[in-house]
Protein backbone atom coordinates (compact mmCIF):
# COMPACT_ATOMS: atom_id res chain seq x y z
CA UNK A 1 0.00 0.00 0.00
CA UNK A 2 0.88 3.35 -0.92
CA UNK A 3 0.55 7.16 -0.77
CA UNK A 4 1.01 9.14 -3.97
CA UNK A 5 1.00 12.72 -3.94
CA UNK A 6 1.41 14.71 -7.10
CA UNK A 7 1.74 18.68 -6.71
CA UNK A 8 -0.23 21.01 -8.79
CA UNK A 9 0.32 24.04 -10.45
CA UNK A 10 3.90 25.17 -10.37
CA UNK A 11 4.70 21.72 -8.69
CA UNK A 12 2.94 19.93 -11.46
CA UNK A 13 6.26 17.56 -12.22
CA UNK A 14 6.87 17.08 -9.10
CA UNK A 15 5.81 13.94 -7.29
CA UNK A 16 6.66 12.48 -3.88
CA UNK A 17 5.94 8.75 -2.59
CA UNK A 18 5.58 7.34 1.23
CA UNK A 19 5.77 3.85 1.10
CA UNK A 20 4.18 2.58 4.24
CA UNK A 21 5.12 -1.20 3.25
CA UNK A 22 8.46 -0.67 4.55
CA UNK A 23 10.10 -2.58 7.65
CA UNK A 24 9.15 -1.47 10.98
CA UNK A 25 12.54 0.59 11.19
CA UNK A 26 12.01 2.02 8.21
CA UNK A 27 8.65 3.18 9.00
CA UNK A 28 9.43 4.54 12.31
CA UNK A 29 12.05 6.44 10.42
CA UNK A 30 10.25 7.93 8.32
CA UNK A 31 7.19 8.93 10.72
CA UNK A 32 10.15 10.81 12.75
CA UNK A 33 10.98 13.35 9.67
CA UNK A 34 7.04 13.43 8.32
CA UNK A 35 7.03 17.39 9.19
CA UNK A 36 10.24 18.28 7.50
CA UNK A 37 10.65 19.46 3.72
CA UNK A 38 12.10 16.69 1.41
CA UNK A 39 13.41 17.40 -1.75
CA UNK A 40 12.52 15.17 -4.62
CA UNK A 41 13.03 14.89 -8.22
CA UNK A 42 14.95 18.59 -7.88
CA UNK A 43 11.53 20.25 -5.96
CA UNK A 44 10.88 20.68 -2.57
CA UNK A 45 7.80 19.89 -1.21
CA UNK A 46 5.77 20.78 1.87
CA UNK A 47 4.28 17.83 4.04
CA UNK A 48 2.28 19.72 7.02
CA UNK A 49 -1.23 19.58 5.06
CA UNK A 50 -0.89 15.69 5.14
CA UNK A 51 1.54 15.15 7.98
CA UNK A 52 -0.95 14.65 11.03
CA UNK A 53 -2.78 12.04 8.90
CA UNK A 54 0.64 10.42 7.72
CA UNK A 55 2.24 10.19 11.02
CA UNK A 56 -0.97 8.92 12.80
CA UNK A 57 -1.12 6.06 9.95
CA UNK A 58 2.12 5.33 10.27
CA UNK A 59 2.24 4.82 13.83
CA UNK A 60 -0.62 2.64 13.57
CA UNK A 61 0.97 0.56 10.70
CA UNK A 62 4.39 0.48 12.94
CA UNK A 63 2.68 -1.17 15.87
CA UNK A 64 0.98 -3.75 13.71
CA UNK A 65 4.14 -4.60 11.94
CA UNK A 66 6.09 -4.74 15.46
CA UNK A 67 3.32 -6.96 16.57
CA UNK A 68 3.53 -9.30 13.82
CA UNK A 69 7.04 -9.33 13.84
CA UNK A 70 7.46 -10.18 17.78
CA UNK A 71 5.41 -13.15 17.40
CA UNK A 72 7.99 -16.18 17.38
CA UNK A 73 7.23 -18.79 14.59
CA UNK A 74 8.77 -22.21 15.26
CA UNK A 75 8.61 -23.82 11.88
CA UNK A 76 8.84 -27.30 13.64
CA UNK A 77 6.19 -26.94 16.83
CA UNK A 78 3.64 -25.53 14.36
CA UNK A 79 3.40 -29.08 12.64
CA UNK A 80 4.64 -31.56 16.01
CA UNK A 81 1.32 -33.02 16.20
CA UNK A 82 0.95 -33.72 12.29
CA UNK A 83 4.49 -34.59 12.10
CA UNK A 84 3.92 -37.73 14.77
CA UNK A 85 1.24 -38.80 12.67
CA UNK A 86 3.10 -38.70 9.41
CA UNK A 87 6.33 -40.90 11.36
CA UNK A 88 3.87 -43.25 13.20
CA UNK A 89 2.25 -43.70 9.53
CA UNK A 90 5.75 -44.19 7.72
CA UNK A 91 7.13 -46.86 10.47
CA UNK A 92 4.05 -48.94 9.76
CA UNK A 93 4.77 -48.62 5.95
CA UNK A 94 8.08 -49.09 5.96
CA UNK A 95 7.23 -53.26 7.98
CA UNK A 96 8.15 -56.02 5.78
CA UNK A 97 8.04 -59.62 6.28
CA UNK A 98 11.57 -60.79 6.25
CA UNK A 99 13.30 -60.06 9.44
CA UNK A 100 16.64 -58.58 8.16
CA UNK A 101 14.89 -56.36 5.96
CA UNK A 102 12.39 -54.96 8.37
CA UNK A 103 15.23 -54.37 10.42
CA UNK A 104 17.03 -52.66 7.58
CA UNK A 105 14.17 -50.51 6.61
CA UNK A 106 13.21 -49.30 9.71
CA UNK A 107 16.54 -48.29 10.64
CA UNK A 108 16.49 -44.54 10.47
CA UNK A 109 12.76 -44.71 11.26
CA UNK A 110 12.96 -45.62 14.75
CA UNK A 111 12.29 -43.89 17.63
CA UNK A 112 15.64 -40.87 18.33
CA UNK A 113 17.16 -41.79 15.23
CA UNK A 114 14.26 -40.51 12.55
CA UNK A 115 16.53 -37.37 12.40
CA UNK A 116 14.81 -33.18 11.93
CA UNK A 117 12.50 -34.36 9.34
CA UNK A 118 13.29 -31.32 7.23
CA UNK A 119 11.50 -32.00 4.40
CA UNK A 120 8.12 -33.38 5.76
CA UNK A 121 8.11 -30.28 7.96
CA UNK A 122 8.34 -28.29 4.60
CA UNK A 123 5.62 -30.23 3.01
CA UNK A 124 2.91 -29.67 6.34
CA UNK A 125 3.67 -25.97 6.62
CA UNK A 126 3.07 -25.71 2.01
CA UNK A 127 0.04 -27.47 2.55
CA UNK A 128 -1.60 -25.03 5.09
CA UNK A 129 0.49 -21.92 3.51
CA UNK A 130 -1.39 -22.97 0.02
CA UNK A 131 -4.69 -23.22 1.66
CA UNK A 132 -6.86 -20.30 -0.09
CA UNK A 133 -9.80 -20.56 -2.22
CA UNK A 134 -9.51 -21.73 -5.58
CA UNK A 135 -11.66 -20.40 -8.38
CA UNK A 136 -13.54 -23.55 -10.20
CA UNK A 137 -11.95 -22.58 -13.64
CA UNK A 138 -8.75 -22.64 -11.94
CA UNK A 139 -9.43 -26.50 -10.32
CA UNK A 140 -8.18 -29.03 -12.29
CA UNK A 141 -8.52 -31.94 -9.93
CA UNK A 142 -9.58 -35.27 -11.24
CA UNK A 143 -12.60 -36.14 -9.44
CA UNK A 144 -11.91 -39.37 -8.89
CA UNK A 145 -8.54 -38.72 -7.10
CA UNK A 146 -10.65 -36.94 -4.94
CA UNK A 147 -11.68 -40.17 -3.04
CA UNK A 148 -8.94 -39.42 -0.63
CA UNK A 149 -8.74 -36.26 1.88
CA UNK A 150 -7.04 -33.60 0.40
CA UNK A 151 -4.80 -32.78 3.38
CA UNK A 152 -4.17 -37.01 3.68
CA UNK A 153 -3.06 -36.73 0.07
CA UNK A 154 -0.63 -34.11 0.64
CA UNK A 155 0.70 -35.80 4.23
CA UNK A 156 1.19 -38.88 2.08
CA UNK A 157 3.83 -36.39 -0.24
CA UNK A 158 5.46 -36.10 3.09
CA UNK A 159 6.10 -39.45 3.14
CA UNK A 160 6.36 -40.48 0.10
CA UNK A 161 9.28 -37.83 -0.26
CA UNK A 162 10.74 -38.96 3.04
CA UNK A 163 10.89 -42.19 2.12
CA UNK A 164 12.79 -41.39 -1.21
CA UNK A 165 15.06 -39.38 0.97
CA UNK A 166 16.00 -41.87 3.89
CA UNK A 167 16.93 -44.43 0.48
CA UNK A 168 18.71 -41.97 -1.49
CA UNK A 169 20.67 -41.75 2.43
CA UNK A 170 20.77 -46.00 2.49
CA UNK A 171 22.57 -46.09 -1.15
CA UNK A 172 24.61 -43.06 -0.77
CA UNK A 173 26.29 -44.45 2.65
CA UNK A 174 27.25 -47.41 0.36
CA UNK A 175 29.20 -45.61 -1.98
CA UNK A 176 30.77 -43.23 0.26
CA UNK A 177 31.66 -45.91 2.29
CA UNK A 178 30.53 -43.81 5.47
CA UNK A 179 30.63 -45.53 8.88
CA UNK A 180 28.08 -42.92 10.75
CA UNK A 181 25.03 -41.68 9.88
CA UNK A 182 23.20 -39.44 12.32
CA UNK A 183 25.41 -39.62 15.10
CA UNK A 184 25.33 -43.83 14.40
CA UNK A 185 26.75 -46.56 13.31
CA UNK A 186 25.65 -46.21 9.10
CA UNK A 187 23.67 -49.36 7.92
CA UNK A 188 26.28 -50.65 5.85
CA UNK A 189 28.18 -50.49 8.57
CA UNK A 190 26.12 -52.54 10.62
CA UNK A 191 24.72 -54.47 8.31
CA UNK A 192 26.56 -54.69 5.58
CA UNK A 193 26.63 -53.10 1.81
CA UNK A 194 24.36 -55.70 0.08
CA UNK A 195 21.31 -55.10 3.04
CA UNK A 196 21.65 -51.39 2.75
CA UNK A 197 21.11 -51.84 -0.81
CA UNK A 198 18.39 -53.37 -0.59
CA UNK A 199 16.58 -51.84 2.37
CA UNK A 200 17.18 -48.72 -0.05
CA UNK A 201 15.25 -50.44 -3.01
CA UNK A 202 12.75 -51.36 -0.46
CA UNK A 203 11.57 -47.75 0.59
CA UNK A 204 11.73 -46.70 -2.68
CA UNK A 205 9.10 -49.73 -3.48
CA UNK A 206 7.03 -48.51 -0.58
CA UNK A 207 7.20 -44.84 -2.32
CA UNK A 208 5.72 -46.08 -5.36
CA UNK A 209 3.19 -47.64 -4.30
CA UNK A 210 1.75 -44.21 -2.37
CA UNK A 211 2.26 -42.59 -5.24
CA UNK A 212 0.27 -45.15 -7.43
CA UNK A 213 -2.63 -44.48 -4.59
CA UNK A 214 -2.53 -41.14 -5.61
CA UNK A 215 -4.15 -41.74 -8.81
CA UNK A 216 -2.31 -38.47 -10.00
CA UNK A 217 -0.51 -38.79 -13.51
CA UNK A 218 1.46 -35.49 -12.94
CA UNK A 219 2.18 -35.29 -9.39
CA UNK A 220 3.60 -39.09 -9.99
CA UNK A 221 5.66 -37.54 -12.66
CA UNK A 222 7.38 -35.27 -10.63
CA UNK A 223 7.90 -37.08 -8.16
CA UNK A 224 9.78 -39.33 -10.61
CA UNK A 225 11.64 -37.03 -11.88
CA UNK A 226 13.36 -36.02 -8.34
CA UNK A 227 14.47 -40.12 -8.04
CA UNK A 228 15.87 -39.91 -11.42
CA UNK A 229 17.50 -36.87 -10.48
CA UNK A 230 19.20 -38.22 -7.19
CA UNK A 231 20.30 -41.08 -9.05
CA UNK A 232 21.82 -38.45 -12.13
CA UNK A 233 23.56 -35.98 -9.24
CA UNK A 234 25.37 -38.73 -7.49
CA UNK A 235 26.37 -40.23 -10.99
CA UNK A 236 27.61 -36.72 -12.16
CA UNK A 237 29.55 -36.18 -8.27
CA UNK A 238 31.12 -39.71 -9.31
CA UNK A 239 32.16 -39.77 -12.94
CA UNK A 240 33.21 -35.78 -13.03
CA UNK A 241 36.19 -35.04 -15.49
CA UNK A 242 38.58 -33.43 -14.31
CA UNK A 243 37.30 -29.35 -15.78
CA UNK A 244 33.77 -30.33 -14.55
CA UNK A 245 35.12 -30.91 -11.10
CA UNK A 246 36.22 -27.53 -10.85
CA UNK A 247 33.28 -26.06 -12.83
CA UNK A 248 30.71 -24.03 -10.48
CA UNK A 249 27.97 -24.17 -13.00
CA UNK A 250 28.83 -28.48 -12.79
CA UNK A 251 28.44 -28.20 -9.43
CA UNK A 252 25.64 -26.42 -8.90
CA UNK A 253 23.55 -28.45 -11.54
CA UNK A 254 24.90 -31.37 -9.54
CA UNK A 255 23.34 -29.72 -5.95
CA UNK A 256 20.17 -29.38 -7.54
CA UNK A 257 19.62 -32.95 -8.75
CA UNK A 258 21.18 -34.10 -5.43
CA UNK A 259 19.95 -31.84 -2.88
CA UNK A 260 16.74 -29.37 -4.81
CA UNK A 261 14.83 -31.27 -6.38
CA UNK A 262 13.34 -33.93 -4.33
CA UNK A 263 12.01 -30.92 -2.17
CA UNK A 264 10.91 -28.62 -5.42
CA UNK A 265 9.15 -30.99 -6.73
CA UNK A 266 6.97 -32.18 -3.83
CA UNK A 267 6.16 -28.19 -2.83
CA UNK A 268 5.14 -28.35 -6.32
CA UNK A 269 3.31 -31.89 -5.91
CA UNK A 270 1.48 -30.20 -3.06
CA UNK A 271 0.16 -27.38 -5.08
CA UNK A 272 -1.04 -29.60 -7.64
CA UNK A 273 -2.95 -31.58 -5.42
CA UNK A 274 -4.87 -28.85 -4.23
CA UNK A 275 -5.85 -27.83 -7.77
CA UNK A 276 -3.41 -24.71 -7.65
CA UNK A 277 -2.55 -22.51 -10.83
CA UNK A 278 0.98 -23.09 -12.50
CA UNK A 279 1.71 -19.92 -11.59
CA UNK A 280 1.12 -20.99 -8.02
CA UNK A 281 2.53 -24.13 -8.55
CA UNK A 282 6.06 -22.35 -9.77
CA UNK A 283 6.04 -20.19 -6.61
CA UNK A 284 5.97 -24.13 -4.58
CA UNK A 285 8.56 -25.08 -6.85
CA UNK A 286 10.83 -22.00 -6.53
CA UNK A 287 10.72 -22.59 -2.85
CA UNK A 288 11.61 -25.95 -2.65
CA UNK A 289 14.75 -25.50 -5.36
CA UNK A 290 16.19 -22.71 -3.79
CA UNK A 291 15.82 -23.57 -0.08
CA UNK A 292 17.03 -26.79 -1.07
CA UNK A 293 20.28 -24.76 -3.01
CA UNK A 294 20.57 -22.82 0.53
CA UNK A 295 20.46 -25.62 2.70
CA UNK A 296 23.32 -27.65 0.92
CA UNK A 297 25.82 -24.58 0.60
CA UNK A 298 25.51 -24.81 3.85
CA UNK A 299 25.62 -28.28 4.09
CA UNK A 300 28.97 -28.03 2.20
CA UNK A 301 30.69 -25.42 4.67
CA UNK A 302 29.91 -27.22 7.37
CA UNK A 303 31.65 -29.74 6.06
CA UNK A 304 34.59 -27.38 6.81
CA UNK A 305 33.45 -25.88 9.70
CA UNK A 306 31.73 -28.44 11.81
CA UNK A 307 32.51 -31.04 13.99
CA UNK A 308 31.71 -34.92 13.62
CA UNK A 309 29.83 -34.64 17.08
CA UNK A 310 27.45 -31.73 15.63
CA UNK A 311 27.23 -33.18 11.95
CA UNK A 312 26.10 -36.21 13.06
CA UNK A 313 28.61 -37.67 10.60
CA UNK A 314 32.77 -37.40 10.05
CA UNK A 315 34.06 -33.77 8.86
CA UNK A 316 36.03 -33.02 5.75
CA UNK A 317 33.98 -35.91 4.32
CA UNK A 318 33.77 -34.67 0.85
CA UNK A 319 37.40 -33.13 0.30
CA UNK A 320 38.48 -36.80 1.62
CA UNK A 321 36.28 -38.35 -0.92
CA UNK A 322 37.46 -36.17 -3.41
CA UNK A 323 34.70 -34.21 -3.96
CA UNK A 324 35.33 -30.66 -4.53
CA UNK A 325 32.92 -28.22 -3.16
CA UNK A 326 31.65 -24.51 -3.34
CA UNK A 327 34.22 -23.12 -0.85
CA UNK A 328 37.26 -25.12 -2.32
CA UNK A 329 35.88 -23.17 -5.83
CA UNK A 330 35.58 -20.04 -4.87
CA UNK A 331 39.27 -20.46 -2.83
CA UNK A 332 40.16 -21.67 -6.33
CA UNK A 333 39.49 -18.62 -8.03
CA UNK A 334 41.75 -16.95 -5.37
CA UNK A 335 44.56 -19.02 -5.29
CA UNK A 336 44.25 -21.16 -9.26
CA UNK A 337 47.27 -23.61 -8.10
CA UNK A 338 44.66 -25.11 -6.00
CA UNK A 339 43.63 -26.71 -9.36
CA UNK A 340 46.88 -28.71 -9.23
CA UNK A 341 45.93 -30.00 -6.43
CA UNK A 342 42.25 -30.73 -7.24
CA UNK A 343 43.63 -32.86 -10.22
CA UNK A 344 45.82 -34.60 -8.37
CA UNK A 345 43.22 -35.64 -5.88
CA UNK A 346 43.02 -35.61 -1.94
CA UNK A 347 44.17 -39.31 -0.93
CA UNK A 348 47.34 -37.51 0.16
CA UNK A 349 46.36 -35.79 3.69
CA UNK A 350 48.99 -33.42 3.32
CA UNK A 351 46.66 -32.55 -0.08
CA UNK A 352 43.81 -32.22 2.06
CA UNK A 353 45.95 -30.33 4.64
CA UNK A 354 47.04 -27.84 1.77
CA UNK A 355 43.62 -27.21 0.63
CA UNK A 356 42.51 -26.17 3.79
CA UNK A 357 45.50 -23.64 4.50
CA UNK A 358 44.26 -22.12 1.15
CA UNK A 359 40.80 -22.39 2.16
CA UNK A 360 41.37 -20.39 5.16
CA UNK A 361 43.69 -17.42 3.24
CA UNK A 362 40.22 -17.44 0.93
CA UNK A 363 36.98 -15.85 0.68
CA UNK A 364 36.11 -19.47 0.11
CA UNK A 365 33.79 -20.27 3.09
CA UNK A 366 32.16 -16.40 3.46
CA UNK A 367 30.95 -16.15 -0.50
CA UNK A 368 29.70 -19.62 0.16
CA UNK A 369 27.53 -18.48 2.65
CA UNK A 370 26.78 -14.95 0.14
CA UNK A 371 24.82 -17.57 -1.97
CA UNK A 372 23.40 -19.73 -0.35
CA UNK A 373 21.75 -16.25 1.60
CA UNK A 374 21.09 -15.43 -1.92
CA UNK A 375 18.76 -18.72 -2.55
CA UNK A 376 17.43 -18.26 0.68
CA UNK A 377 16.09 -14.47 0.01
CA UNK A 378 14.57 -16.27 -3.75
CA UNK A 379 12.91 -18.89 -1.55
CA UNK A 380 11.68 -16.09 0.73
CA UNK A 381 10.40 -14.07 -2.06
CA UNK A 382 8.66 -16.89 -3.51
CA UNK A 383 6.65 -17.30 -0.54
CA UNK A 384 6.01 -13.36 -0.22
CA UNK A 385 4.75 -14.13 -4.01
CA UNK A 386 2.02 -16.65 -3.22
CA UNK A 387 -1.69 -14.94 -3.47
CA UNK A 388 -2.99 -12.90 -0.58
CA UNK A 389 -4.87 -14.60 2.60
CA UNK A 390 -6.39 -13.28 5.49
CA UNK A 391 -6.58 -16.23 7.38
CA UNK A 392 -4.17 -16.41 10.53
CA UNK A 393 -3.42 -20.61 10.21
CA UNK A 394 -2.55 -19.49 5.96
CA UNK A 395 -0.53 -16.41 6.95
CA UNK A 396 1.82 -18.22 10.13
CA UNK A 397 2.35 -21.27 7.97
CA UNK A 398 3.97 -18.87 5.59
CA UNK A 399 5.94 -16.76 8.12
CA UNK A 400 6.91 -20.23 9.33
CA UNK A 401 8.46 -21.21 5.56
CA UNK A 402 10.30 -17.76 5.43
CA UNK A 403 11.86 -18.27 9.11
CA UNK A 404 12.94 -21.85 8.15
CA UNK A 405 14.77 -19.77 5.35
CA UNK A 406 16.58 -17.82 7.82
CA UNK A 407 17.40 -21.28 10.01
CA UNK A 408 18.90 -23.10 7.11
CA UNK A 409 21.43 -20.19 6.81
CA UNK A 410 22.18 -19.83 10.28
CA UNK A 411 22.72 -23.72 11.61
CA UNK A 412 25.40 -25.54 12.83
CA UNK A 413 24.38 -28.61 12.67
Amino acid sequence: MGLYQISRNSLSRCRWLFSISLHPHQQLHHSNHIHASQKVLGCRVLHSRVSNALSGRWQQIHHQSTAVAEEQVDPFSLVADELSLVTNRLRSMVVAKVPKLASAAEYFFKMGVEGKRFRPTILLLMATALNVPISRSALQVDVDSLSMDLRTRQQSIAEITEMIHVASLLHDDVLDDADTRRGIGSLNLVMGNKIAVLAGDFLLSRACVALASLKNTEVVSLMATAVKHLITGETMQITTSSDERCSMEHYMQKTYYKTGSLISNSCKSIALLAGHTAEVSILAFDYGKNLGLAFQLIDDVLDFTGTSATLGKGSLSDIRHGIVTAPILYAMEEFPQLRTLVDRGFDDPVNVEIALDYLGKSRGIQRTRELARKHASLASAAIDSLPESDDEDVQRSRRALVELTHRVITRTK
